[in-house]
């Protein structure tokens, strides 16, 4: 489930089997993304699939994560959760990618402790996918379908299994993916994916960007063959087409899938509590070694790998990685720089201040701290008021809304003396830049020209009345009034405030505004 899509699902319920969505799009619990899978989980059935808890991180697994998850699984109640065979992180700093794991006794033990405590805070069976691959560390000890088989086997854990990254790695390390296949236990697998991928010189690629390719059709009759109809998710996150195209590629899935009887799927029990953390220092080792060599290329010549050739291409994808999110969360700014200019400040950034969260939501909250900082964005002084402004609106379309003040929550005779409560999703921006007049004019259809000059003071009120973030020009009185609002002070000394600066200060349409933009609670202190 993508956002282009989004208004297709809400207006005209396609007929969709279930829906999958990536469980940290939705951690906050709020904002337009949830509200959104809030309406839809009442005709589809959700399966909430992982990408950042990265539970074979050998120090880097984030217990806060894991309760994000378990706290909104419990609020959305999904038909399935899944994880990934994966790492992603050492100690606070987050990497954002589904890193390969070492398949050695040490690394399962240390899984199984993780399946483990996965599923107690959950108080469920958890899936976990196999990943595709780029290396594979020279003391693998097993298979990665050995490794899932064992680990469902001691966890009752059961199988999310990804066809296309079977075949992906088949052709990136020469394994036999049909082997792989009998490797897995009939009844383990609950949900297979299809996706497409690209080839390269350097290696197959699993992106997600294409058609499902007809060697793993072929494959998935295969898995078919063994495991019975499984439910099956079409992956597609780059390159997004039109929905009509996914739901021809489910169709063809479908079709396929009809020529099986149903999967008899039997996961395991799930063993009770003391699911003990085996530590691993050789793992915990190769996994530092990996991270490092990620950020200086110079460290690789150590990594204990296999097809070494290739680890630029993990690299690549943190890059890639930093880049989206960072665009993602300051539009305005990558287009003032330029697209190569905003590359070096990516990756300038992300080494200065690494992601720390599995959340890439919240990667960026030091930008504007950095471009202060940084020597070659100082000939644009007005850059890190830019940035300030633009994570603030980036906040607001997570933040959660509570019911908003109206016009008949407001009793006349005591209004004076009342005190209301901001909304997180209201903010009061100022900066001594033009920066307010500047962002307008990157808005389509703002009618806000580019300033003339830069050195004039601008404030703004941010604001989400509805299910998009909105920026209000502010003049000093009106900020005035609504900074001592925000402090906690009364609506009289709020309006004292803005008579301060204006004795025409016009209270009813300052008010009605304030009101259609929701940024008062309605309950008062």
């Amino acid at each position: 489930m993508r956002a282009p899509h989004y208004r297709q699902f809400l207006e005209q319920r396609p007929g969709a089997a279930w829906l999958e969505v990536h469980t940290e799009n939705y951690l906050d619990q709020a904002g337009a993304d949830f509200h959104v899978l809030q309406e839809l989980r009442r005709d589809y059935a959700i399966s909430l699939h992982g990408v950042g808890l990265g539970l074979g991180s050998a120090r880097g697994f984030c217990a806060s994560h894991l309760e994000r998850v378990a706290s909104l699984a419990r609020r959305i109640e999904p038909a399935l959760v899944s994880e990934h065979l994966c790492w992603g992180a050492v100690f606070d700093r987050h990497l954002n990618d589904l890193l390969p794991l070492a398949l050695t006794h040490e690394a399962l033990a240390l899984l199984e402790g993780r399946v483990g405590r996965m599923q107690e805070a959950l108080g469920r069976t958890i899936l976990l996918e196999n990943v595709s691959s780029f290396v594979r560390f020279a003391d693998d000890a097993m298979s990665e379908a050995e490794f899932l088989a064992a680990l469902a086997r001691r966890t009752g854990c059961g199988l999310l299994l990804d066809v296309n990254n079977l075949y992906v790695n088949q052709c990136n390390h020469e394994e036999d993916a049909l082997a792989a296949l009998q490797a897995i236990a009939p009844g383990s697998v609950g949900e297979i994916h299809l996706a497409g991928h690209l080839v390269t010189e350097a290696a197959v690629v699993d992106h997600h960007g294409a058609t499902v390719a007809e060697p793993v059709w072929r494959l998935y009759q295969a898995a078919l063959a063994r495991f019975g109809a499984v439910p099956t998710l079409i992956e597609w996150d780059s390159d997004i087409p039109a929905l009509d195209v996914l739901l021809g590629e489910a169709a063809k899935a479908d079709a396929l899938a009809s020529a099986f009887p149903p999967a008899n799927v039997h996961l395991g029990v799930r063993p009770p509590g003391g699911h003990l953390l085996a530590e691993s220092a050789v793992l915990a080792a190769q996994q530092q070694a990996f991270a490092d060599a990620l950020f200086a290329p110079a460290a690789e010549a150590g990594l204990p790998i296999t097809h070494a050739e290739r680890f630029g291409l993990y690299r690549g994808n943190l890059g890639a990685t930093w880049g989206k999110a960072l665009a993602a969360a300051y539009p305005v700014i990558a287009q003032l720089v330029g697209e190569e200019f905003f590359a070096a400040l990516v990756r300038a950034y992300g080494r200065k201040h690494p992601s720390d969260s599995g959340d890439l939501n919240r990667f960026g909250a030091h930008f504007a701290h950095f471009l202060h900082t940084f020597p070659h964005a100082q000939d644009l002084p007005y850059l890190p008021d830019m940035a300030r402004l633009e994570w603030q609106l980036h906040r607001i379309h997570y933040a959660p809304h509570e019911p908003a003040l109206a016009a008949q929550d407001i009793d006349p005779q005591t209004v004076e003396e009342s005190r209301f409560p901001w909304q997180a999703t209201a903010r009061l921006f100022a900066s001594d830049w033009a920066v307010v007049p500047l962002w307008l004019a990157h808005e389509a259809g703002s009618g806000v020209a580019f300033p003339p000059a830069m050195d004039v003071p601008s404030r703004a009120l941010l604001s989400r009345p509805q299910w998009t973030a909105q920026l209000t020009p502010l003049q000093a009185p009106e900020y005035a009034a609504l900074q001592a609002l925000q402090e906690g002070k009364t609506v009289g000394a709020a309006l004292d405030a803005a008579f301060a600066l204006d004795e025409e200060f016009n209270v009813a349409a300052s008010l009605q505004q304030w009101l259609q933009q929701q940024i008062l609670v309605k309950r008062p202190h």
